[in-house]
């Protein structure tokens, strides 16, 4: 489970948007750029050319 207060700060690398935790798929959501970013062993994947497109 990620920090509160990180999860407060974190925002959509490609668009600032706010982003969504989906902590049981360990994941950040960003609805506006429709981007999944990964989470693996509590560290947030916060790169563009990472994320997955849905």
């Amino acid at each position: 489970m990620l920090d509160k207060k990180l999860l407060e700060i974190l925002v959509c690398p490609a668009c600032k948007g706010q982003l969504q935790y989906e902590q049981e798929n360990a994941r950040l959501v960003c609805e506006k750029c429709r981007l999944r970013y990964a989470i693996e062993d509590e560290i947030p994947i916060m790169l563009v050319e990472e994320a997955e497109k849905y």
